[in-house]
């Protein structure tokens, strides 16, 4: 069957409307590698920033669409349900390393509480510095911690069974062995202003025993203590001592 010129023409442009829908339907397969959008405002509810390869570095997200814990890609529920609004780092292998969370707000009962919270973690691990903050109810704190990790990977078997277990007498025995070996890490320094409004440093061994602790308190009152392995005080230097 042989064609005129004007059906032609009628299937050309046809041709060229389909691929160009399929373009933009298809989250712009076809855009040259390099290329740049410039936009004045985005409203977005999550981004994803990924290498050339996909693997995740990144993600900005508002508290519903935040992700749970991504190790090695792989995603599994938050030990607290939902972490709220922020930026999720991820290491050159996407796993979480770090990330930065803030929130505030005026509950029903009236007290007000927030926080913000910036830190980095241990290679396979949690957080080894952290720069928070936290307020409920007129009582606030802020400081940097330096904490020590565990050498072998976070075990989520454990935290999942943690998670499933109900507040009471077992699961607070549970906490306590955990803590006593040393399981979830231990604090080695603390530099900042306690909800007493003292400013304080505290350095701890590698138990996480506090062995001095350095203080001004709301008054005015400074101090340097040595404290020995149950935190009593052996030595105590105030700022009204003889020397």
């Amino acid at each position: 069957m042989k064609l005129d010129s004007t059906k032609l023409l009628m299937i050309y442009s046809a041709v060229l409307t389909t691929a160009f829908a399929v373009s933009l339907g298809g989250g712009g397969a076809v855009a040259q590698s390099g290329a740049k959008t410039s936009f004045d405002t985005i409203d977005v509810k999550r981004i994803n920033v990924r290498e050339d390869d996909g693997t995740l570095r990144m993600i900005v997200s508002n508290t519903s669409r935040s992700p749970g814990i991504i190790y090695h890609g792989k995603e599994r529920p938050h030990p607290s349900g939902n972490r709220g609004a922020g930026i999720i780092f991820y290491n050159s292998e996407g796993t979480e390393n770090g990330g930065l969370t803030f929130g505030g707000e005026t509950g029903k009962d009236g007290k007000v509480s927030g926080s913000g919270h910036l830190s980095f973690d241990q290679y396979q691990q949690d957080q080894v510095i952290q720069l928070t903050q936290s307020e409920y109810d007129g009582r606030r704190w802020a400081a940097m911690i330096v904490n020590d990790r565990p050498e072998t990977p976070l075990d989520f078997d454990l935290a999942e069974k943690l998670g499933k277990m109900p507040a009471g007498a077992e699961r607070d025995a549970f906490l306590k062995k955990l803590e006593a070996d040393g399981v979830g890490g231990r604090q080695r320094l603390f530099v900042g202003k306690t909800r007493n409004r003292d400013s304080a440093v505290m350095l701890s061994d590698a138990l996480g025993r506090p062995r001095m602790m350095l203080k001004v308190t709301n008054d005015g009152a400074a101090s340097i203590d040595f404290l020995d392995e149950n935190g009593k005080v052996q030595r105590s230097l105030a700022a009204t001592d003889k020397q």
